[in-house]
């Protein structure tokens, strides 16, 4: 499948090459479909430079392009923007060009893999070791596995990164009080099992706020820890272990796949900062990194305190201690040279914005990170409850992710059970177990694309009623829309993996616009790739769904599995096929399993 908008850019630049102008075409879909399907914004700017009217220009363009095979004649509207609109016989020709999928799992439905594939670390989820996964991780972890899905389907080379926070002070309080409820640890660390990981916390730290004997006996711990008391070590991989097990257990169940490289797999590498740090310093090659008020720090251009002062990036504190900022340069260091990433996408809230910032130019200001590679940071917003306030449970505490989950797929059951079409509904002819699955799939898929659908920046309120509505843009509809796909093969008794090789027809208006959509497919993932935003992808599933709906209507669109003559009806069944494949794909990149049946 190839990218229309690629197309038209590469000819419309030869257009304007051969008028002696070299520019950026600007070429974009259309808004409104009366104006074409894609418009040429080039003219105006053009004009400028050359001292021409911008008709004029546009006209010339236009006298210079090559493309009869593509478009109908382009049209000129307004002060000079040139209208296209693709001819039918090449929408029919490329899709007819896009090859059978041999293994659906494995199909790009005619999507050339990237042409400089390049290193990228995705560094996504992120959760305390602490505790366990809540709410307040959801967003990072599903981001960032659609994001991490986009980039190896692309071509890329990616490690998905767990920055999991498994070091500091509160490991102390933790691992004595893990000596005292399970004493048992010491000899057998490698079954230790804690069902409950934050009422294990909230004992752990009443008992270090009521009793000062526990308190130093938690800061003689972590002195140990951290000076590497080979008990105390122990204890800590076993608690260290038995938290990811329950992270684990939330990723498996989601589909996701990641590398866990905790805090403390830095910990060599932070010295080397400092190293390097203090030697820029003192040869004076740096005058961004200098020490102030004791402390070891960059001061990076363009950041300022409230009253107006350079504000420091501080790498050591003046008690000789690390932080989050000393950490995520030796992850920096670790990524450039070790991985040899050349694009890094950090999937974190926008609350941590500026701190971002002020890594990304301490980094290059120190010379440690050169302009090939790309550092982003990838924010988002908040998931607020129903009414718009921070989500928490009835008592005021954070919501686990595992409880989240768990509603949403009670809710699914409950909402296929009660509103499902008779024709859909899997009590019909599925067990007991398949039904769990298809409400497991469906309650998952729920949550992932409610949050997906957002855009990235804002925040949004987490309401089950919506996300699982079988009409609108959710997953069930989604869902529903590949189910019911399989469903017309079935109806019509053949296997759209067998379907023989036939002319793609395209007559009636409903066709045509499905055509369209379906080869949009790729600029809408060149988008995704270089953008990464997740709602461009859902957005284009949804209207990819309703133009398939409304081309299988049968007042308003065409007859598809008793078309005749038989040509029609295998190009229309072609169509359906395609429609199907791209929601399979569109969601696998979105980390949402299809289910034939619902």
């Amino acid at each position: 499948m190839q990218s229309v908008l690629q197309l038209l850019t590469t000819r419309t630049k030869q257009a304007l090459a051969r008028i002696s102008a070299e520019a950026d075409p600007l070429i974009q879909a259309s808004q409104d479909e009366k104006f074409g399907d894609y418009q040429c914004n080039a003219a105006m700017g053009v004009a400028k430079k050359l001292g021409r009217k911008p008709r004029d220009v546009a006209q010339a363009i236009v006298d210079h392009l090559a493309i009869d095979d593509m478009c109908e004649p382009p049209e000129i509207a307004g002060p000079g923007f040139i209208n296209f609109r693709l001819r039918p016989a090449f929408l029919a020709a490329q899709l007819a060009a896009i090859p059978k999928a041999a293994d659906l799992t494995a199909d790009r439905v005619g999507l050339p893999p990237a042409e400089k594939p390049e290193v990228v670390v995705v560094d996504l989820s992120s959760p305390n070791l602490a505790k366990e996964m809540h709410v307040g991780h959801l967003r990072s972890t599903v981001i960032g596995d659609c994001v991490a899905r986009v980039l190896e389907f692309a071509g890329h080379t990616v490690h998905r990164e767990n920055h999991v926070g498994d070091w500091g002070t509160q490991f102390g309080m933790l691992l004595a009080h893990l000596r005292h409820v399970k004493p048992e640890v010491m000899e057998r660390p490698d079954e230790l099992v804690i069902q409950d990981l934050e009422s294990f916390y909230v004992e752990a730290k009443a008992r270090f706020d009521a009793d000062e004997s526990f308190r130093e006996e938690s800061r003689q711990t972590v002195v140990a820890l951290q000076s590497g008391d080979p008990t105390a070590r122990r204890i800590w991989e076993a608690f260290c272990h038995e938290s990811l097990r329950h992270c684990h257990d939330i990723y498996r169940r989601l589909g996701v796949r990641l590398i866990d490289r905790g805090e403390s797999f830095y910990n060599g590498l932070m010295m080397e900062v400092v190293r390097r740090l203090e030697h820029l310093r003192d040869s004076g090659a740096n005058d961004a990194v200098r020490d102030s008020e004791g402390a070891l720090c960059i001061f990076p251009e363009g950041f300022k305190t409230r009253e107006g002062e350079p504000l420091p990036l501080i790498v050591r504190k003046s008690d000789g201690g690390f932080n989050y900022a000393t950490s995520d340069l030796a992850t920096l260091i670790h990524r450039v040279e070790t991985l040899g990433a050349t694009r890094i996408v950090y999937v974190v809230g926008l609350s941590q914005k500026q701190h971002f910032e002020m890594l990304f130019a301490a980094a290059r200001k120190v010379g440690w990170v050169g302009p090939r590679v790309r550092l982003e940071h990838l924010g988002f917003g908040n998931m607020l409850s129903k009414a718009g306030t921070p989500f928490k449970t009835r008592e005021g505490g954070t919501v686990k992710l595992k409880d989240l989950l768990d509603e949403a797929v009670a809710r699914a059951r409950k909402v296929i059970e009660d509103q499902a079409p008779d024709d859909i509904r899997p009590q019909r002819n599925l067990g007991a177990d398949q039904i769990a699955a298809v409400t497991e799939t469906v309650g998952l898929a729920a949550i992932k694309y409610f949050d997906l659908c957002h855009a990235l920046s804002s925040d949004y309120r987490f309401d089950p009623d919506i996300m699982l509505n079988l009409e609108g843009n959710t997953a069930p509809y989604m869902l529903y829309a590949y189910a019911r796909i399989r469903s017309i093969g079935r109806k019509a008794g053949i296997d759209f993996a067998e379907l023989p090789d036939a002319a793609v027809i395209l007559e009636h208006p409903a066709e045509i616009a499905l055509a369209k959509k379906l080869l949009q497919f790729a600029d809408v993932f060149e988008i995704l790739a270089r953008e990464l935003k997740p709602n461009v992808l859902t957005d284009y599933l949804y209207d990819l769904a309703k133009l398939f709906s409304r081309f299988y209507d049968k007042k308003l669109g065409v007859r598809v599995i008793d078309a005749t003559p038989d040509e029609l009806r295998l190009s229309r069944l072609r169509l359906c096929d395609l429609t199907a494949r791209v929601l399979r794909l569109g969601l696998s990149l979105l980390g949402i399993s299809t289910i034939e049946q619902m």
